[in-house]
C-alpha cells in the first residue's frame, strides 16, 4: 500500500475535524463544516486553504529563460520581475504534460507552481530535456516542495484580512503579480492569485512556519467571516468559474487548443515542444472542443458521465457538480467540434437515463467587479 504524504498543517485539519482522504498522493481536507458553507463564505467573505500539496521547482541560471521558453506554451520573456503568467507544458503530439504557474523571481531566476501529483513526472520532465534543448549546464532545476508551505486566502474580504497581517501593502497590488514581504512575521511570497474566481491571494513560506502562519491568518480573520475550506469547495468554485483541473479537462491526451486555451499559447515566440503538432491542428481545425454545459432537468453530472445527441454519443463530461452560486447542476467535458454551440440541446447520461442540458458560454461564474489589471 502506498502512503499518503502529510502536509504540514495535517495536525490543524484534524483538530478542526476535517474529514480527510487522499488527493494526489496526499491525505487533504475534503470539508469541515460542508461544502455549500464553505463555498457560499469564500463567495460573500473569505475562505483559507491548505495547498502545501502543490509542487514548486526553481529553474535558474544562465539559460533557465530561453529553457523555459522552449518547454513551455507562453513566453516568460514577456514577465517581468515580479509578475505571474499562467502556462502549459506539452509533449510533441501537443497533449498538456502539466498545467503551472511561472513567477519571474530575478532575471535569470522563475518558479514553477505545478500540479501535486504531476510534481515528480514534471521535475523529470524538465531535468530529461535539459540535453535535448541545448541547456544541459546552463540551467539549474532545483525541486524545492519539501521546504515549502503553501497557503491560500480566498474571498472578497482576503486583502482587508491578509493586510492586517502583511507589512506590504496590498491594495494596489496587480493581479497575476507577487512580492516578498513579511505575513505575521514570517518572510513570505505573496501573489495575488488563486483558483477560485475570486479575488485571492497565494502565500508561500518555510514549511516549519506554515502553520504559525495558518494560526495567526485564521485569527486576523474570523470577525470577517474567515472560514477553513476544503478540497470539496475548492472544486465547486473552481468549476464555477471554469478552471480546468488537470487529470480532468488536461491531460496528454488534450490538447490546449481543444480546451479553448489558445490563449496561452504564444505563436510569435518561435520554436517550442509540441508546436508543429498544435500548428497542424490550428490548420486542420480541432475534432473535439472543451464545453460548459448547464442541466435542464433534474441530474448532477460527473465525471465521465456521456453526452449526447439525440441518443447518439457526442463527447464525455469531465467535471460535473451542484454549483452553490448559481443554484443549479453545470458540467464541462469535451464534445465533438461541431457540436460545440452555445445554445445546443444535448443529453446527459446519468445513472441510466438521459436527462435534458443545454451548452452555453463560460465561465458559469464571474466574479463581481473586476481585477486591478482590468483582466476581468
Amino acid at each position: 500500500m502506498v502512503s499518503l504524504l502529510k502536509t504540514p498543517l495535517y495536525e490543524r485539519h484534524v483538530e478542526l475535524g476535517a474529514r480527510m482522504a487522499g488527493f494526489g498522493g496526499w491525505i487533504m481536507p475534503i470539508q469541515y463544516t460542508g461544502v455549500l458553507e464553505e463555498h457560499r463564505a469564500v463567495r460573500s467573505a473569505a475562505g483559507i486553504f491548505d495547498v502545501s500539496h502543490m509542487g514548486e521547482i526553481r529553474v535558474s541560471g544562465k539559460g533557465a529563460l530561453f529553457f523555459l521558453r522552449k518547454l513551455l506554451t507562453s513566453d516568460p520573456a514577456s514577465l517581468e520581475t515580479g509578475q505571474v503568467q499562467y502556462s502549459l507544458m506539452c509533449c510533441e503530439s501537443g497533449g498538456v504534460v502539466d498545467d503551472l504557474l511561472v513567477y519571474r523571481l530575478g532575471e535569470e531566476s522563475f518558479l514553477l507552481v505545478v500540479n501535486a501529483g504531476n510534481k515528480d513526472k514534471d521535475v523529470d520532465w524538465l531535468r530529461g530535456h535539459q540535453k535535448t534543448t541545448g541547456h544541459g549546464d546552463s540551467v539549474e532545476i532545483r525541486d524545492i516542495s519539501a521546504e515549502t508551505g503553501q497557503i491560500a486566502v480566498q474571498g472578497p474580504r482576503s486583502a482587508e484580512i491578509l493586510g492586517k497581517l502583511c507589512e506590504a501593502k496590498l491594495e494596489g497590488m496587480r493581479y497575476y503579480s507577487f512580492l516578498k514581504t513579511r505575513v505575521a512575521g514570517l518572510e513570505a511570497l505573496v501573489s495575488r492569485t488563486g483558483y477560485t474566481g475570486e479575488d485571492g491571494f497565494e502565500i508561500y513560506l518555510r514549511v516549519g512556519e506554515t502553520k504559525e502562519a495558518w494560526d495567526r491568518i485564521m485569527e486576523a480573520g474570523k470577525p470577517a467571516g474567515l472560514v477553513p475550506a476544503g478540497l470539496g469547495a475548492r472544486d465547486t468554485l473552481r468549476l464555477e468559474a471554469s478552471m480546468p483541473l488537470y487529470g480532468h479537462e488536461l491531460s496528454q491526451s488534450t490538447t490546449p487548443l481543444e480546451a479553448g486555451l489558445e490563449r496561452f499559447v504564444s505563436w510569435g515566440k518561435g520554436g517550442f515542444i509540441g508546436r508543429e503538432a498544435l500548428e497542424q491542428e490550428k490548420r486542420e481545425g480541432v475534432k473535439k472542443k472543451l464545453v460548459g454545459f448547464v442541466m435542464v432537468e433534474r441530474g448532477v453530472p460527473r465525471a465521465g458521465y456521456e453526452l449526447l445527441k439525440m441518443g447518439r454519443v457526442i463527447g464525455k463530461a469531465t467535471s460535473g457538480s451542484y454549483a452553490p452560486s448559481l443554484d443549479g447542476c453545470l458540467g464541462m467535458g469535451y464534445v465533438q467540434a461541431q457540436e460545440a454551440v452555445a445554445g445546443n440541446r444535448i443529453e446527459v447520461m446519468i445513472r441510466g437515463r438521459w436527462a435534458a442540458a443545454e451548452i452555453v458560454n463560460r465561465p458559469f461564474y464571474k466574479k463581481k467587479g473586476g481585477w486591478s489589471n482590468g483582466r476581468e
